[in-house]
């Protein structure tokens, strides 16, 4: 018995072993990246990484990754890339991790208000409200 079969970004690939994941990490010009890519190879990750403006959606599509990891970076959504237009195109269809830019990321590809903090929150609790 097989599985169906669907086309474009959504395409059945092949199973692979938890160890074995094929993992798109989008470099977005920072250097704590490498760290995340060291310790997602030495969970035994399968990685590629590429900078945010050195590959496109198809080139994304044709990879076929896994998932994808946004990393972080030193600018705003606005300037990461290929990073928004990553996400509106492929959420749904391949797990994303955004970490820190790369979950601003997440929030401005989904409609969110990206904005600066009144006063720096580096490592400090905050509240925060929604509706």
């Amino acid at each position: 018995m097989t599985s169906p079969v669907r086309t474009g970004e959504a395409a059945v690939k092949e199973s692979r072993s938890a160890s074995a994941r094929r993992l798109l990490v989008i470099d977005n010009y920072d250097s704590f990246t490498y760290n995340l890519v060291q310790y997602l190879g030495e969970l035994g990750a399968d990685l590629d990484v590429r900078r945010n403006d050195a590959i496109t959606l198809d080139e994304v599509a044709a990879l076929g990754p896994d998932g994808v990891v946004i990393s972080p970076g030193p600018c705003t959504p606005r300037e990461a890339g290929i990073s928004v237009p990553l996400i509106q195109r492929f959420a749904g269809t391949i797990p994303i991790l955004g970490v820190c830019l790369g979950h601003q990321v997440i929030g401005a590809a989904f409609g969110g208000a990206i904005v600066r903090a009144a006063r720096i929150m580096h490592g400090k609790a905050s509240r925060i409200h929604h509706d």
